[in-house]
């Protein structure tokens, strides 16, 4: 029979001491309570940082490429994608899709209301997947009847709450150029991206428009969207997409055209490595606090033991035996109540944002096994290997001032 497992388990589970119990309560919550918010810190933090993006990079792409200029107007200048452009799009494994867009400054006149906006322009290739998700009401453009295409818009919810429009509504809109010139539209489509920067400033409709107004070749395009396979490898795969392209054409990644957005995220990570340590080391605190008492509490039985011929190294084992027991069974606890809450949150959105302010309707959650292995397999080897010190109090103990103890 294992002696110090033994005298372990009567100390941690079946010790009468009302004090003891307590002790032990507030050292298993205590873990508990640090795991579980360690892992829905991470959790929600990688959330926020997935969704975020995806609302970014679903509506403009990972890497646009257009025509080099000194000028930073909102309106791209125009060229013909040469064939080396093409072909390093069509073979580059970590490419997922490319798209022609362009871009125009106008401006919407509609109940007595008028709202600044930039007209995007896109064609039949369009992948339509993303817009799909977000779509409130109406469809998209339907490019089989190019003529009626011309006439089709889809607008945000932010621009049709303040120009009090819905689908089916015909409105002007005028292109800011010399002179001046006005095209009437009819909504097709209500999207909500959640991101104000989009949502506030663009609107989606016909390429040939700006082709028209602009006096633009058919085959001219203001620039190019690219969708990447791995998020993560954009700062590589825009390098190599920039060194293989024509001279006279620039490309930016997403990162680069909305840096305030990732720069926010980033200082996300610097939260979340900061919260990790404060419930690391209030967790580690806690059950350093609680083994000291015990040890004191047991002082008269760590003289017994002792007189009774046990090694010092023995009794230290009973209680990292029972340390052992209070870090295993509060990560137990602190899973259940992480990944519960968790879960819950996923599929359910119980807990709300308020979107204008952090981009989402509600709190993100994305849970990966690594992460909890992680998180679980430090909690537990930081925990017993701090706990080391304190239960080396035992070998200052002496037997005769021990039994004497009270």
């Amino acid at each position: 029979m294992n002696t110090e497992y033994f005298i372990a388990g009567r100390i941690a589970i079946k010790s009468e001491r009302t004090f003891s119990k307590l002790i032990v309560r507030i050292a298993i919550a205590g873990v508990m309570l640090s795991l579980a918010v360690m892992m829905l810190s991470v959790a929600i933090i990688k959330g926020f940082k997935t969704e975020i993006q995806e609302k970014v990079r679903g509506y403009i792409g990972d890497v646009r490429i257009f025509k080099y200029s000194l000028n930073n107007s909102f309106e791209l200048l125009p060229f013909v994608p040469q064939k080396k452009t093409i072909d390093q799009l069509n073979n580059n494994p970590d490419v997922e899709f490319y798209q022609p867009y362009a871009t125009k400054p106008a401006i919407i006149s509609a109940n007595d209301e008028v709202e600044g906006i930039n007209f995007k322009g896109i064609d039949k290739t369009f992948n339509w997947d993303y817009i799909r998700k977000h779509l409130v009401s109406g469809k998209v453009i339907d490019f089989a009847d190019s003529a009626k295409a011309t006439r089709q818009i889809m607008i945000s919810q932010f621009t049709a709450n303040r120009l009090r429009l819905k689908v089916g509504d015909d409105f002007i809109m005028y292109f800011v150029q010399n002179p001046p010139r006005k095209r009437p539209f009819k909504i097709v489509g209500i999207y909500d991206i959640g991101v104000e920067e989009i949502d506030k400033g663009f609107v989606i409709g016909d390429l040939n428009i700006i082709r028209r107004l602009n006096n633009w070749k058919p085959n001219e395009i203001g620039g190019i969207e690219i969708r990447i396979k791995d998020f993560s490898k954009l700062k590589l795969v825009s390098d190599h997409i920039y060194e293989n392209m024509e001279l006279n054409l620039k490309s930016e990644s997403v990162s680069e055209y909305f840096p305030a957005i990732f720069t926010w995220l980033s200082l996300l990570d610097v939260n979340t490595k900061v919260l990790l340590v404060l419930m690391m080391v209030v967790g580690v605190i806690n059950m350093i606090t609680a083994l000291l008492i015990m040890i004191l509490e047991r002082t008269n039985m760590i003289g017994i033991l002792k007189a009774f011929g046990m090694t010092d190294y023995s009794v230290m084992k009973i209680f990292m035996y029972n340390a052992l027991y209070l870090v295993g069974f509060g990560l137990l606890l602190g899973n259940i109540l992480g990944l519960g809450l968790g879960f819950l949150q996923q599929y359910t959105h119980i807990y709300k944002l308020d979107q204008t302010s952090y981009y989402l309707s509600y709190v993100p959650i994305e849970i990966h096994f690594v992460d909890v292995l992680i998180l679980n397999l430090a909690t537990f080897v930081i925990c017993l290997v701090v706990l080391i010190l304190p239960s080396m109090l035992v070998s200052r103990i002496s037997p005769l001032k021990a039994i004497r103890f009270k």
